[in-house]
């Protein structure tokens, strides 16, 4: 095959392969995507479609009716020769777009096997999905860490991997005949939709203060960070299934461990009726509002001026 046959010609598509990245000190923009080249041997090549959900802002006709490009080749709702519109029934939701979100590998993943350019299994799963079938040879002539083998493998495929290193050679060979590990990906499987537990009205705080929201803890629902240590701020709004004691403990509990002395709560309207809990902590200030917060923020503010 000539050098005018390759290149240009059989390039089909940019991969972004995008995932969030721990911060560090560089100067610059975190990097946090890498680019993924498709080609093809030829025109006539495999390609499995693969599906995704459709947005949580779609409603049912955009799911249900079929469309079609008209005589402009603007793209509308097909209808029959009555005018009547067009369902289809059979959806199998979005096909896979060429931007994909799949996690990084978390530094203690036991997927891990100490190669420093490996990639997840999840990553080469839908590459594999996409340009082969079951009993077909996959090829990785600069097989790494064997992720790409070990995928196959996992998919029933075939497999071929090369290397010029013969510790990444000891590494797939070792990884191919024992348990294949793969780390599954719970963002991925509950969307990351289900990780947003705030309210509108505690999203409102956030944003307004400009905090730093934090899902998964118990005990701080948000941070006012800061350069110095010591004027960190932790906030938690108290859930409507806790006792005041409750929020207190586990607030204690969660800013004990990261260091944080200034603690904010905002008890939750049942709270604020019964007054089951009158007391404040000796280190915490309970407000019974975002309201009264603002409030004293303002006399503050005031009593700063002066």
């Amino acid at each position: 095959m000539g050098l005018t046959n390759v290149g240009s010609n059989n390039f089909r598509s940019e991969i972004i392969w995008a995932y969030k990245r721990w911060s560090n000190s560089k100067k610059g923009l975190l990097n946090s995507h890498q680019n993924i080249f498709f080609y093809s041997k030829t025109n006539n090549y495999k390609f499995n479609t693969l599906y995704t959900n459709y947005s949580l802002t779609t409603n049912l006709d955009q799911i249900l009716q079929n469309r079609v490009k008209d005589s402009d080749g603007i793209t509308v709702y097909q209808t029959d020769q009555d005018g009547n519109i067009v369902n289809n029934y059979d959806k199998k939701g979005v096909p896979l777009s060429d931007v994909w979100n799949i996690p990084y590998l978390n530094p203690k993943a036991k997927e891990r096997n100490g190669y420093p350019t490996q990639k997840p299994i999840l990553l080469l799963e839908q590459i594999i999905k996409i340009g082969s079938d079951e009993g077909d040879i996959v090829l990785d002539p600069f097989c790494g860490s064997g992720t790409a083998l070990a995928t196959a493998k996992l998919l029933k495929r075939k497999y071929i991997g090369i290397d010029i290193s013969d510790e990444a050679i000891n590494l797939c060979k070792e990884r191919l005949t024992g348990n294949i590990v793969k780390t599954d990906s719970k963002l991925l499987e509950d969307g990351i939709e289900k990780y947003n537990h705030k309210s509108k009205e505690e999203q409102f705080i956030i944003d307004l203060f400009d905090c730093l929201p934090i899902q998964r803890n118990s005990g701080i629902d948000a941070i006012i960070p800061s350069e110095d240590k010591e004027n960190v701020i932790a906030l938690k709004f108290q859930k409507d299934n806790e006792s005041l004691e409750e929020c207190i403990s586990k607030m204690n509990k969660s800013c004990k461990i990261k260091g944080i002395k200034n603690k904010i709560i905002i008890k939750n309207k049942l709270s604020q009726k019964t007054n089951s809990f009158e007391k404040d902590s000796e280190d915490i200030i309970i407000l019974s509002s975002y309201k009264e917060l603002l409030t004293n923020l303002i006399k503050v503010a005031k009593n700063y001026k002066k």
